[in-house]
């Protein structure tokens, strides 16, 4: 990721996001993303936990979620939303980039508003690749980039093929190399 907001204009973009989430919940996102009971997701670029706090609940205490960001204030209100509705299942990493995470290990990766914001995209896709297991999902979406900028971008690196494109999301499985 590219540079940690001020916590003031973190936290009024988090406000904005709570009006955002009224009018169109997050987990119709993930449900698309196919985010179901025991997967391991990775939220990349979780900001207040607007998608992290749905997915650990969706994936149930068999599932695990990880929540990367660069700002220690979002991770802050992550695991604070976490605490709150009692979930034990969210681990909040802090990072620009390497997740710290074992390769072929997250079942869904979510890329949601932040690929425009990234300061080093391909070494970001090269770390979900790594991440994700043969047959995972990286699920993006991203309101800055119009039309097809982020299908042509994520595609473009040569990991990832589109798989589908929904109505919200655009899923995109890892293109893997035999061992």
């Amino acid at each position: 990721m590219s540079h940690t907001e001020p916590d003031w204009g973190f936290r009024f973009m988090a406000l904005g996001y709570r009006f955002r989430d009224m009018r169109q919940p997050r987990r119709l996102f993930l449900e698309e993303a196919g985010v179901t009971h025991g997967l391991t997701v990775l939220d990349y670029g979780c900001g207040p936990g607007g998608y992290a706090v749905p997915a650990a609940e969706m994936v149930g205490r068999e599932g695990k979620v990880y929540a990367l960001d660069v700002n220690p204030t979002a991770l802050r209100m992550t695991t604070e939303k976490a605490g709150k509705a009692k979930l034990l299942n969210i681990t909040a990493i802090l990072s620009d980039c390497e997740t710290g995470l074992a390769a072929d290990s997250v079942d869904v990766a979510l890329l949601y508003d932040i690929y425009h914001d990234l300061s080093d995209p391909l070494a970001v896709l090269t770390e979900l690749h790594r991440i994700l297991k043969p047959g995972g999902l990286l699920s993006s979406h991203d309101h800055h980039l119009k039309g097809d900028l982020l299908r042509e971008a994520i595609e473009s690196s040569g990991l990832f093929r589109l798989t589908d494109k929904g109505a919200l999301t655009s899923s995109f499985t890892p293109e893997k190399t035999e061992k």
